[in-house]
């Protein structure tokens, strides 16, 4: 029974994503007849204040019509996720300077969802609202909206540095491939995979090595990193760049210490074994020392 009711939130949240995505039809409707950029119209013109605010208002209706409590915060949530990922796309593809802002809205809000959505997949015991990271931590939040601080400041005093197209390009490979490598990890280890790090050795709980794990100790840890170290080359925010490297790295070297040693006390000599002939996939970052 519980592991319907998880299953349905997935579902749920597909339903509600693509709700929120359909946004995207505004613009082409409001449009019509308009010589006007469709893209600037939609986002700033009346016209299009007033269909997005009407089409939010239905869509959050709908959802509290259908869903009530736990599903609702569900839907409301992937909701959001698909709106906000229609809106970069509809910078993305507009004749705007922010399309490099609309790439990384559109990775963001892919990101966060994708994780709940493949954590309902793979794990569906261990799903809840926390599956989306939306509230990963106070330190995520203010190193995301730094990126905006300053991709905004930039953008206003030296504008010139947000149109070097090749370096948000290179940034964008990052970010795919990282997005790529997480989730690819995460089908693989399946059940085996938690957001949280497991104390407790569970009856389900193997070793897994197989597949991307034959490259990486870690490779959803691999993957988050380039994919957080991407979104900032695809602002071209220097100053963002150099901080998220520092405070990723930090962050993946404690996480990894702090998960290998229970690998260890769950797998004994195996695990060991494993980190001998496999590398943990992030520079400079070996893992727990053990001694010989």
């Amino acid at each position: 029974m519980a592991g319907s009711k998880l299953v349905l939130e997935g579902r749920v949240s597909i339903k509600s994503f693509i709700l929120g995505l359909g946004f995207v039809l505004i613009p082409f409707i409001v449009s019509v007849g308009s010589d006007i950029d469709w893209v600037f119209d939609c986002l700033t013109g009346i016209r299009g204040k007033i269909a997005i605010a009407v089409y939010i208002a239905v869509a959050n209706g709908l959802l509290l019509l259908i869903y009530k409590g736990p599903l609702y915060q569900v839907a409301v949530r992937a909701c959001f996720l698909g709106f906000a990922f229609g809106c970069g796309l509809l910078i993305s593809f507009g004749q705007t300077t922010w399309t490099h802002f609309g790439w990384y809205m559109c990775s963001l809000c892919f990101f966060h969802y994708s994780e709940y959505l493949v954590t309902a997949i793979i794990n569906p015991r261990s799903l809840s609202l926390d599956s989306f990271l939306l509230n990963h931590s106070v330190e995520y939040t203010v190193a995301a909206v730094s990126s905006w601080v300053e991709f905004t400041a930039e953008k206003l005093l030296i504008p010139e540095l947000k149109q070097l197209r090749w370096i948000s390009l290179v940034g964008l490979v990052m970010v795919l491939f990282g997005e790529f490598l997480r989730k690819l990890a995460m089908l693989t280890a399946g059940s085996n995979f938690n957001h949280i790090v497991q104390n407790e050795k569970a009856q389900s709980h193997v070793l897994v090595t197989s597949g991307v794990y034959s490259c990486f100790r870690h490779p959803s840890y691999v993957g988050w990193f380039c994919w957080s170290v991407g979104t900032q080359v695809l602002l071209c925010n220097p100053v963002c760049l150099v901080g998220y490297t520092l405070a990723s790295w930090r962050f993946f070297r404690e996480r990894i210490e702090e998960e290998e040693i229970s690998l260890i006390h769950f797998f004994g000599e195996d695990y060991l074994e494993y980190k001998r002939k496999v590398p943990s996939g992030l520079p400079f970052i070996p893992g727990i020392r053990v001694g010989s």
